[in-house]
């Protein structure tokens, strides 16, 4: 296939592309710096610096949609919120307008979006049925998600990515509590009571392809593995896995005055699972926190 991936330099889009090419698949890129794609991503990558000059997509089989500011490395002041959001929706807007212009469209746009889709959703179990809470990143999900179904038709489907928090090696969320620990100040953070949705990389990258290959598939998925955990109980198995101990604990009053409005992020959660996943067929590879850490040699 001809694939067109957006965010191909990010924690997912690597990974992802190099499996792709694997597969056999042509993959071009949209970044804004070619340069420093080039590196990363290799002579096999076709790339575009932008959408910009682009009329239709004609030439294209699938896109896969992976860009966005990460949500979690600053504060959220208005202008960083503002970021967020347009990083996300603008180039997801683009794309559709793109995909509806082309006479033969891409068959398949899978685009991201996030459990925080959900908002806080507490002690509930929450399934792609559920509509979420009216927070900040319920609004950014749920224009981010309208936007891309806005390119579905009879020639083109959109699966939706409600992705939960990726563990890799290579850094996102994983990288910023594993700093703590190796100085022996990890730990739980405000209750402790809420739900961490965590998915491991392989099988964020296998579900992408599953969607890919399955033309029946459309709509929302949780991309999370089918075992959330507590914060209190992924801090004692990161620690455990770790070999330090995981004994402090860090009162919301600390996390909210250190992070702002975007502390809900590590003090909030969802007991999300990944029920049109699994219904689908798809298996995962990683269902146990432990086993998944131990393999990210933590």
């Amino acid at each position: 296939m001809r694939i067109l991936l957006t965010g191909g330099t990010g924690l997912i889009g690597r990974p992802q592309t190099a499996r792709l090419l694997q597969a056999g698949h042509q993959v071009t890129v949209v970044t804004r710096n070619v340069i420093t794609a080039r590196a990363l991503l290799g002579e096999q990558v076709a790339l575009w610096p932008g959408l910009d000059d682009r009329s239709d997509l004609n030439d294209i089989d699938a896109v896969i949609n992976l860009a966005g500011e990460p949500i979690a490395d600053k504060r959220w002041s208005e202008t960083q919120k503002q970021l967020l959001c347009d990083s996300r929706w603008q180039i997801t807007e683009r794309l559709a307008s793109l995909i509806a212009a082309s006479t033969t469209p891409p068959s398949v746009l899978i685009s991201g979006s996030a459990v925080g889709f959900y908002g806080n959703s507490g002690e509930a179990v929450v399934t792609e049925d559920d509509s979420g809470h009216d927070e900040f990143t319920h609004r950014l999900c749920a224009r981010w998600e309208m936007l891309a179904l806005s390119a579905e038709s009879d020639k083109t489907r959109v699966c939706l990515l409600r992705t939960g928090v990726v563990l890799s090696p290579e850094g996102g969320a994983l990288a910023k509590m594993r700093l703590p620990f190796r100085l022996g100040a990890g730990g739980s953070l405000g209750s402790g009571k809420q739900f961490i949705p965590w998915v491991h990389l392989d099988d964020v990258i296998s579900a992408i392809v599953w969607l890919l290959d399955h033309p029946s598939l459309r709509g929302p998925f949780n991309l999370v593995a089918p075992y959330p955990v507590r914060n209190a109980k992924f801090a004692a198995t990161l620690g455990q896995v770790m070999h330090r101990p995981a004994l402090l604990h860090l009162p919301a009053s600390i996390v909210s005055l250190m992070m702002g409005e975007s502390a809900v992020l590590v003090l909030g959660g969802q007991h999300a699972i990944p029920q049109r996943l699994e219904a689908s067929g798809f298996s995962f590879r990683w269902y146990q926190l432990d086993q998944a850490l131990v393999n990210l040699r933590v």
